[in-house]
């Protein structure tokens, strides 16, 4: 199997022992994306803006491998609160292409001040 580390400075360095994603062929697999400003370091404190963040970071990773949202099939997003559930979703619908990716939505206790964390898997294109 063919694994390729994924690694951009557009979106947070990782933070432990992991990857930003991994790339196995055409697929590509994305850690955990968080709402910090990978310019900035600065995490805001709404759950709206941690969301298009958490989100921008993501697509950031993705388009390192010269995919973009559309590329995303599925997401796995996890929520501190799951009654901020209506808000998330608004911001995520207006950031993601349609068809929209397949997605759970879980609720955890995110570490630290983390109101959201997003991870996809994204099917890139023959070339890239």
């Amino acid at each position: 199997m063919n694994k390729q580390p994924i690694l951009t400075s557009e979106a947070p360095l990782p933070g432990g022992a992991y990857s930003q994603a991994v790339r196995s062929g055409r697929l590509l697999f994305t850690a955990g994306e968080v709402g910090i400003d990978p310019i900035t370091g600065v995490l805001p404190p709404t759950l709206g803006e941690q969301t298009a963040q958490a989100i921008r970071n993501v697509d950031a990773i993705i388009r390192a491998t010269g995919g973009s949202l559309a590329s995303v099939v599925k997401t796995t997003c996890f929520l501190r609160n799951m009654k901020d559930f209506p808000t998330f979703d608004e911001v995520y619908s207006k950031m993601f292409p349609d068809p929209k990716p397949a997605r759970s939505t879980i609720g955890v206790d995110l570490v630290g001040s983390f109101l959201v964390e997003i991870e996809a898997v994204a099917v890139l294109g023959e070339g890239t």
